[in-house]
């Protein structure tokens, strides 16, 4: 399972079975942390997860920054409330393709933003599916 973890909106994403392709499934609308990693934890349930792996936004020198470190906090609450393994994944960018991927693929604004978040989980899911092959 991907995250991408926003101050509103949290994108979820799921590879298949064999962790070759990351998929778009929802975005969690956040209105509490509590709300949102039950949530979370309710749907890694329900599709079998074995890993989650959350994007970590790294700012364009590589260091971690005040969203970066919402986003680590967020990940202790999640590893309180989980036993399945938890990473980070530096997702620079991911949301900045996941927009020109929607506006490539024709969709409409007001669905942009909607789906942006999910999308963007996928785009981390899939960086680090990459990176685990060979």
């Amino acid at each position: 399972m991907g995250l991408d973890i926003g101050e509103k909106r949290i994108g979820v994403a799921l590879s298949d079975p064999m962790g070759i392709i990351a998929s778009a499934l929802t975005v969690i609308e956040r209105t509490t942390d509590d709300a949102a990693i039950k949530q979370i934890i309710e749907l890694a349930r329900q599709n079998e997860v074995e890993r989650i792996v959350v994007g970590l936004p790294r700012s364009l020198d590589g260091s971690i920054g005040k969203q970066a470190q919402a986003v680590q906090a967020f990940v202790e609450l999640l590893k309180a409330h989980t036993e399945l393994p938890i990473v980070t994944w530096d997702e620079r960018l991911s949301t900045v393709a996941a927009e020109r991927a929607l506006l490539e693929a024709g969709t409409k604004r007001d669905k942009r933003k909607k789906h942006r978040d999910a999308v963007a989980a996928a785009f981390i899911l899939q960086g680090y599916l990459d990176s685990q092959k060979g």
